[in-house]
């Protein structure tokens, strides 16, 4: 699953910021930043919790 994408393509669709995205989940903007640059990719658990969004907000089925 390419990470970098979906997220970046859920912040346009909610038109919410990288720091309001990273408030969401409980993380800095600097790891959501990181994401989008694919320079890292979320963990586990915050994988999880964006797989719900993703899925709410028909990013993926």
């Amino acid at each position: 699953m390419d990470y970098a994408k979906l997220i970046k393509e859920l912040r346009e669709k909610l038109i919410i910021s990288q720091s309001e995205l990273a408030e969401m989940l409980g993380v800095s903007f600097s790891t959501v930043n990181r994401w989008e640059k694919d320079k890292h990719v979320p963990t586990i658990k915050i994988k999880r919790k964006l797989n719900s969004l993703f899925i709410t907000y028909k990013i993926i089925e």
